[in-house]
């Protein structure tokens, strides 16, 4: 019978070391795809390092692995409850990607209000008899960053030997926005064919403000639509985040039980799916 008892813990030791062992190789994975993940958003083409923003991938890996397990291990003492640390985990493994689009985004946005002063004090220089080159100098030194920083590198990239027009497609793919390249394209088609650049600038100039005020004009028509969008969202995990409090014993199936997984997981669905579909019907194109 002890022989019997032995070899079945024995049996079971081994399943256990199997089983921890596998789980270790899947964090082991996990952590190693994270960790090129990160790598990768700091340093390939529309990383970080495109946004001139000097930060080490490697102190990333490491802070996004500590609140990987700091944070959920405190929500799980706080509250016991999974659901809720598995989402703070879901949450914490994807906020570096959030956040190198959040931060790209706005860098575009910043880089499309300044554009078209930057063209006209381009125009300007060139109208007083300054080269193009002469003129972006004085306008990098005038202008704020992110567009001194990207015209600065443009000029840094001629000045080691690069042609114009292969620093302005490098600027181009560090900046594939609309307005932007309707710029590019008109620089290069006015050095093709000739014709006044200073004029087409200006052109240009007064184009982009009309276009950015009739984008202003539609944020505000529309900024009632996203709040509301934004409120109906967030009004059922508010409600539901009461009543938890409020009623625990009654809520406690709907974060215990599968029928309850399952329901939250239909909520999220839609929760998402109703979001995107607001925003899609109060975003409009210029």
């Amino acid at each position: 019978m002890f022989d019997n008892l032995d070899a079945l813990l024995a049996i079971l030791a081994f399943i256990g070391i199997v089983i921890f062992w596998s789980i270790l190789q899947v964090i082991r994975d996990l952590l190693a795809k994270q960790k090129q993940t990160i790598a990768r958003q700091a340093e390939e083409e529309g990383g970080l390092r495109d946004m001139f923003i000097a930060v080490d991938p490697q102190k990333l890996f490491y802070y996004n692995v500590a609140a990987l397990f700091i944070v959920p291990a405190l929500l799980w003492g706080m509250t016991g409850n999974l659901v809720l640390v598995v989402g703070a985990a879901i949450v914490i493994i994807i906020l570096p990607k959030l956040s190198v689009n959040w931060l790209k985004k706005r860098r575009f946005t910043q880089f499309e209000r300044q554009l078209p002063d930057a063209l006209l004090m381009v125009s300007g220089a060139m109208r007083a008899g300054a080269s193009l080159t002469v003129a972006m100098e004085s306008m990098v030194k005038e202008q704020r960053p992110p567009l001194s920083q990207e015209f600065d590198l443009l000029l840094r990239e001629q000045r080691v030997g690069v042609d114009f027009d292969t620093a302005l497609k490098n600027m181009e793919k560090r900046l594939p926005i609309q307005d932007f390249i309707m710029v590019v394209s008109g620089m290069r088609i006015s050095r093709e064919v000739g014709g006044n650049l200073a004029d087409i600038l200006e052109t240009l100039a007064d184009t982009l403000r009309l276009k950015h005020q009739m984008e202003g004009k539609i944020k505000a028509l529309t900024a009632q639509g996203k709040m509301q969008g934004l409120v109906m969202t967030c009004l059922p995990l508010f409600l539901m985040f009461v009543l938890t409090h409020m009623e625990p014993e009654a809520m406690a199936p709907l974060y215990n039980t599968f029928v309850g997984w399952a329901t939250l997981a239909v909520i999220a669905v839609m929760e998402v799916v109703g979001y995107m579909a607001i925003q899609k019907i109060v975003s409009i194109d210029v």
